[in-house]
């Protein structure tokens, strides 16, 4: 790793001195954290939501709890109390406390401060598999070449446009953003100290503790790592970045603390929040911090989770969130992406590069990548087209993403696409069509040839044979010819099934089994064939060309 650990230390002091006047400027409705409060996730504390008319929530929860109970922080305009339980003594105990301040008039719910994670992303090895392209913007990032996500998602098309607007702010909150990284100190927000908060340590300085807090850093470059600066990668937009750290250094955080960070950043004006993290499961509080976020016109997405195979993750899975899902390189679905329903877009997350502590950057893999993806994407739209609510937005992204072949639980409305959202006009298809019933060509309009060269030859195992499969190439398949050209003298036989199986000389759906090693089957395509083949000696040997002709309209 580059960079020097003792430098970042002294830097990070400066600028807390600096800043710590105005270090908390802007936590409207939130009140400290009682002194000696742990960061980080608090299984000891519930939550208590109260009624939205009440003006002292103090006042109204504190009647209700037990001796070995006090009230350790309180949220205003989330309406929550913070209450911490002593000496539990059994899980009973708890759910005797959750019951009792229930009996309050005043109260709404009560629920367990439940910890949420990082959705996990592992280090991988970058890979490439040696083809470039040449997009219409072509960033001076010297690692621009080693990238895939950007260019996956058509970026250098958006970047003709634009490369984000510094007044459309990301707000990422995770764990600490290294804010003096060389790719994301000038895309950091000015307009408060340090470039956001924290809610881990209350101390007002989101800045990792550690360099193995790397999540929030690398997420923050994604999202909006500085494009066209010659500096490392690139990321999805030049928007600005807010750091709302809610995650400590081990990655995960309270229920409370993540709402309040949501909470401040739509105050603080954030148009979009990132919430690479999940786990904690439905609640009231991070329910209603997500709608809040919604109701001052902010647009909030998170990751789906990271356990092939589950569903959705919360808060990814509330209505009022976009669900992100997560795309290798190949546009193939992640083998860990959470899918369902919920899924609203899919992204790039696999093995995606960007900015990490310190000074450095590496290559994660995850849904926590493929959400500030859209983050990013959304920034780039929102700067092109400005006017757009939050529900906008989101629409005008779904309307211009693009189906790569997955279902609609693992792909939503398809990859985001951000030469589309940025290009096309809301309200509008990206790729109207000017006759939406065109005559249908001619059958041989479009011809796909595939060819393949095999041997055989005789002996005491029997007859020997080779089989193939091939899948249809051509956009409306009407016909094929497959052929098959053996050596002289010889007698080789050709079977075929048209559902994709094994053929065999007695299980087959098409055969030509004339007196020589010459054969040819033709067929009428209807679209939804896959050939399965079959190449077998009766008699004789050498060498065979196997060719598919087929033809589409």
């Amino acid at each position: 790793m580059s960079g020097d650990n003792n430098q970042h230390i002294d830097r990070r002091s400066l600028l807390q001195t600096v800043g710590a006047v105005g270090a908390l400027v802007g936590l409207g409705g939130i009140t400290s954290a009682t002194p000696g409060r742990e960061p980080g996730p608090k299984k000891d504390e519930l939550i208590v939501g109260v009624d939205p008319d009440v003006s002292d929530i103090e006042a109204a929860v504190e009647p209700k709890i037990p001796s070995n109970a006090n009230i350790v922080h309180t949220n205003e305009t989330l309406g929550y109390a913070a209450v911490e339980i002593a000496d539990q003594a059994s899980i009973q105990a708890k759910e005797s406390v959750k019951r009792t301040v229930l009996d309050a008039d005043e109260v709404s719910y009560s629920e367990d401060n439940v910890t949420y994670e990082a959705i996990e992303a592992e280090p991988q090895e970058l890979e490439s598999d040696g083809e470039t392209a040449t997009p219409l913007y072509t960033p001076n990032d010297p690692d621009f070449g080693s990238q895939y996500a950007p260019q996956q998602v058509n970026a250098p098309d958006a970047w003709d446009t634009t490369l984000g607007d510094s007044d459309v702010t990301i707000s990422i909150v995770d764990q600490g953003v290294q804010y003096d990284h060389p790719d994301l100190a000038e895309n950091m927000d000015n307009s408060v100290s340090n470039g956001g908060s924290d809610f881990v340590d209350d101390n007002g300085d989101p800045y990792p503790a550690s360099a193995s807090e790397n999540h929030g850093t690398h997420v923050a470059g994604i999202a909006a790592g500085g494009t066209d600066n010659g500096t490392g990668h690139a990321g999805i937009s030049n928007c600005s970045l807010l750091s709302a750290r809610a995650l400590g250094g081990e990655g995960g955080g309270s229920l409370s603390d993540i709402a309040d960070a949501v909470q401040w950043s739509a105050d603080q004006g954030a148009d979009i929040i990132n919430m690479s993290l999940g786990g904690g499961g439905a609640t009231d509080l991070m329910r209603e911090a997500c709608e809040y976020a919604a109701s001052q016109g902010t647009l909030v997405i998170a990751a789906a989770g990271n356990d092939y195979g589950s569903s959705v993750s919360y808060p990814a899975a509330y209505d009022n969130v976009i669900a992100v899902s997560s795309l290798d390189k190949g546009e193939t679905l992640s083998d860990f992406s959470n899918v369902g329903p919920e899924i609203e877009l899919a992204a790039p997350g696999g093995n995606v590069l960007s900015s990490i502590p310190w000074d450095d950057y590496d290559t994660f893999s995850g849904t926590s990548m493929a959400s500030p993806v859209v983050a990013g994407v959304a920034g780039l739209t929102l700067s092109a087209w400005p006017s757009l609510s939050n529900d906008q937005l989101r629409e005008h992204l779904k309307q211009t993403a693009v189906d790569v072949g997955l279902s609609a639980s693992e792909q939503g409305s398809g990859r985001v696409d951000a030469g589309n959202a940025v290009t096309t006009e809301p309200g509008t298809s990206p790729d109207p069509d000017p006759d939406p019933d065109p005559e249908p060509g001619e059958c041989g309009d479009e011809v796909n040839t595939a060819n393949e060269d095999g041997e055989l030859s005789g002996g005491w195992g029997g007859n020997p044979s080779d089989t193939y499969t091939y899948q249809l190439q051509t956009a409306d398949p009407c016909s094929a010819t497959v052929s098959l050209e053996g050596p002289a003298g010889a007698d080789f036989d050709l079977y075929m099934t048209l559902d994709g199986r094994t053929p065999s000389t007695y299980d087959y759906d098409e055969r030509s089994a004339d007196q020589d090693a010459n054969e040819t089957i033709e067929l009428d395509l209807t679209g939804s064939e896959e050939f399965g083949i079959l190449v077998t000696r009766y008699s004789g040997s050498g060498s065979y060309s196997l060719t598919i002709d087929e033809r589409g309209r």
